[in-house]
């Protein structure tokens, strides 16, 4: 029972990234997850975290472990259920994040398929343009769009989007469309704060990169303010395609600078725990994997 335990604990804290919000998932206090790791460890002979002040991180062996232990638990777990017939089906509280147009154009359907499907599962939904502690917070999965950090989370990718520079026709007609990046200083911008970037666009095609300083004419902390004033002809903003889709497709923006951005982003679905995520947190990245590849085109608007 002794190293069931330490294995147990071992992959909550290499999962968790910090023994406190492992010891929350156990159920138990800090210290006694220091102990287990820590008697695991002296059993084994090697280390098998890296402790810094804020980050705990699997050493090399401990990479190598964690993959096994994990397996071993979600094994041990399937078979305890077939023994006693029971039929793990979500049940609980979802908890999920993701981008706010992102979430609300296809995850909010998503979720509304996936609880008439799972009529045990209740769900909450945290549409926010920021990347939030996973762990930290709460929440079984998140939407990320960009390059990932290193991490001990699963995270299965869905797809890929590209940011666009766009403008309303009328503005085009009005003021003629930039040919170059550096071009942009002399047209209407209108900057959303939310990407956090320095007044500034970074383009990048092949192994060309062409930053962009700006000084926009209006500046805004939403997606959709920078979207509304872009089709109402005010000027030029710079937004992920799957946001304009709709609006490219219907002729109310028309793309600008395209040979000058052809560096994907791509899409993941995040979550903890690989194979031994709860039932609930499963089904819904194996109901979003399938929805959202099937929207890749739309999500890219090439």
């Amino acid at each position: 029972m002794d190293r069931f335990r330490q294995l147990e604990t071992f992959v909550a804290v290499a999962e968790a990234g910090a023994f406190n919000a492992a010891a929350r998932r156990l159920g138990s206090s800090p210290p006694a997850v220091t102990r287990l790791v820590n008697a695991l460890e002296a059993r084994l002979g090697v280390q098998l975290l890296t402790r810094t002040t804020r980050q705990v991180a699997p050493t090399e062996a401990g990479a190598r472990l964690l993959a096994e232990a994990a397996r071993i638990l979600a094994e041990t777990e399937a078979a305890e259920a077939l023994a006693t017939g029971a039929q793990v089906a979500p049940q609980g509280e979802l908890r999920l994040t993701a981008p706010v147009l992102f979430g609300q154009r296809f995850i909010a359907p998503l979720l509304r398929e996936y609880l008439d499907a799972w009529p045990d599962v209740t769900a909450e939904a945290l549409f926010l343009d920021r990347v939030v502690d996973l762990i930290g917070e709460g929440l079984d999965v998140a939407v990320r769009i960009g390059d990932l950090p290193d991490s001990s989370l699963t995270a299965v990718r869905v797809g890929a989007v590209r940011r666009m520079t766009v403008a309303a026709p009328d503005y085009l007609a009005r003021h003629g469309a930039p040919e170059t990046p550096q071009e942009l200083e002399r047209h209407r911008v209108v900057f959303f704060s939310g990407t956090g970037a320095a007044r500034a666009w970074d383009f990048s095609a092949g192994r060309t990169r062409r930053p962009a300083r700006l000084e926009p004419a209006l500046t805004v902390n939403t997606n959709e303010g920078a979207i509304d004033a872009a089709i109402a002809g005010f000027g030029v903003a710079r937004v992920l395609s799957y946001q304009v889709a709709d609006a490219i497709a219907s002729g109310r923006l028309v793309e600008v600078l395209a040979a000058h951005e052809d560096r994907e982003m791509p899409i993941h679905l995040v979550h903890a725990g690989g194979r031994r995520a709860p039932a609930k947190t499963r089904a819904f990245v194996d109901l979003a994997t399938e929805r959202l590849r099937g929207e890749a085109a739309r999500l890219a608007a090439r």
